[in-house]
């Protein structure tokens, strides 16, 4: 039986929570494998509850995470309890500068960056190294309890650092691959290219696209999130996809006042009729 009340356990900008509780109806009721490339903080893995995954990232750190959570939960809150008894902001500097071999202690110290720096996000400079400053939170141990759960929903699932045309090739019929691409919806259309260069290139975007469509004819499931660019809009909708204008409020900010909706597009391989979004065309 799913736990719907198990929700992710890293802040992930850009993540997905809203689609899960706007457009849920958007995914497929049945489906074989289930795929995610782009696996971020999971939001839409913890939303269905697949049986049978497969999550990927090329953040080595975060994929580090999961297989500790799922293998090893009870190691992992020991070292969670360590941190948040140790909390303050000397402490904080001192544990974003250091380095651990140990997969326990790397997966605590990148839970424990995550829940404890400023506004949730994850930011590194060009060596690498996370850089985002101290937040106000105080609790890094809040769903502790829940460790067990987290890893009774990631036994099974496969766990891997790779490009996500490595995950998205391995799509077979019936078979479910969701994508979520790193991008900015935050600027303008003529800024979004050069902005967005710097997370995920023009060259990958095509690249991407390739992939799904050679899943799409082999029968399997695409559903996936993009920015809402015309560029975008349009190599979509030339090679097939259904594409939907959905809305979301930004949660970039701190500040709830200057918090606004925004637009991204909804990509799927089958038409979505139940949802009261008009498809582009």
């Amino acid at each position: 039986m799913k736990n719907r009340k198990l929700l992710p356990f890293l802040k992930w900008p850009g993540g997905k929570r809203w689609l899960t509780s706007k457009y849920c109806d958007c995914f497929p009721k049945q489906y074989n494998q289930y795929y995610e490339p782009f696996l971020g903080g999971g939001a839409i893995f913890f939303f269905l509850q697949p049986t049978h995954a497969t999550l990927s990232d090329v953040n080595e750190k975060l994929i580090v995470l999961y297989k500790v959570i799922r293998d090893n939960c009870s190691e992992l809150a020991k070292s969670m309890r360590m941190h948040q008894k140790s909390h303050c902001k000397e402490y904080y500097y001192k544990t974003r500068c250091a380095y651990f071999d140990d997969p326990v202690q790397s997966a605590s110290q990148f839970l424990y960056l995550n829940r404890m720096c400023y506004n949730g996000m994850y930011r590194v400079n060009k060596a690498g190294q996370f850089n985002v400053p101290i937040g106000t939170k105080q609790n890094c141990i809040y769903d502790i309890d829940q460790f067990t759960a987290y890893s009774a929903l990631l036994k099974g699932v496969e766990l891997e650092v790779a490009d996500f045309s490595v995950i998205v090739n391995r799509a077979r019929e019936s078979d479910l691959v969701f994508i979520d691409p790193p991008y900015t919806i935050a600027l303008n259309q003529n800024s979004f290219i050069k902005y967005n260069d710097r997370l995920f290139t023009w060259d990958d975007q095509d690249r991407l696209l390739k992939a799904l469509c050679t899943a799409r004819d082999r029968g399997a499931y695409v559903m996936g999130t993009n920015a809402n660019y015309d560029m975008l809009k349009t190599m979509y909708l030339a090679h097939g996809f259904h594409v939907k204008v959905v809305e979301r409020f930004s949660v970039i900010s701190s500040k709830a006042d200057k918090r606004k909706r925004q637009e991204e597009l909804l990509i799927t391989s089958y038409p979505v009729d139940n949802i009261n979004v008009p498809e582009v065309s």
